[in-house]
């Protein structure tokens, strides 16, 4: 069984390194997946990101139902159903952030696309879609609070990392709460790099396709660990070290 009571602690941390790196304020959220239970996940209930603790944390169905044998310690987030509609279509994510990153919004209500000009954001992948609830809703709140709008968002996203959403935000899927956490932090970095570029020169320089591949795979456990042991001493959060595998010649508590 794995340590849930961990867990959700890493989740509270990754809560508040987003909202102290600008990607989350006092909306927006990230989940993870139970690893015991793939059609459950756990997410906080609604609560600035940058106060919650523990007890805020809520295990659900990928429905959006809340479940556990504790009452629920408060009301649950009205786009929860992002989250399982991405956990449902991608066995392959466990954790998922939904985030309204200020430098990323202008690229959704714009004909400029967003993709990445310096290696750390590698993992945005040159191929980001912008999904636009209209298209199929008609006029909202711009609020995804329905499977079915979730779902319909899930597929625009497919098989990639990111998908913006049109004057709202956009979702990141990734293959852990660091690995997540990570990339939501290095798009907003790469749109605010990118949106000074483009007000200083005709042409910008965007990584191929072949960096891309080449730097997204090149992002292994070190370079995370080293990421968040940052972001956790930055927020006043315990770093809790993971075992990865750094090659020949080193150790696994090299750093």
């Amino acid at each position: 069984m794995t340590d849930i009571a961990a867990l959700k602690q890493e989740l509270v941390t990754a809560n508040r390194i987003l909202a102290k790196e600008n990607v989350l304020d006092s909306f927006g959220h990230i989940t993870v997946r139970h690893p015991d239970k793939p059609n459950h996940f756990f997410m906080s209930r609604a609560r600035a990101p940058e106060v919650l603790v523990e007890s805020d944390i809520l295990e659900m169905t990928l429905e959006g139902v809340v479940v556990g044998p504790e009452p629920s310690p408060g009301k649950p987030y009205s786009e929860r159903f992002i989250h399982g509609a991405i956990f449902e279509a991608r066995p392959d994510v466990m954790s998922v952030v939904h985030n309204h990153s200020p430098s990323v919004i202008p690229f959704s209500v714009t004909g400029r696309k967003m993709k990445p000009i310096m290696h750390m954001c590698a993992p945005i992948g040159n191929d980001i879609p912008t999904w636009d609830i209209r298209t199929k809703f008609g006029d909202t709140n711009l609020l995804v609070t329905n499977m079915d709008m979730a779902r319909d968002l899930a597929k625009m996203l497919g098989p990639r990392t990111v998908s913006l959403m049109r004057g709202h935000g956009s979702v990141v899927a990734g293959r852990s709460i660091r690995d997540v956490v990570f990339t939501s932090i290095y798009m907003e970095k790469n749109a605010d790099m990118l949106i000074k570029s483009l007000t200083i020169g005709d042409e910008v320089m965007y990584l191929s396709d072949g960096e891309v591949a080449a730097n997204a795979g090149a992002r292994a456990g070190f370079t995370l660990e080293r990421g968040w042991e940052n972001w956790c001493n930055k927020v006043s959060r315990p770093y809790i070290a993971l075992e990865w595998d750094m090659g020949p010649g080193f150790s696994k508590t090299d750093k």
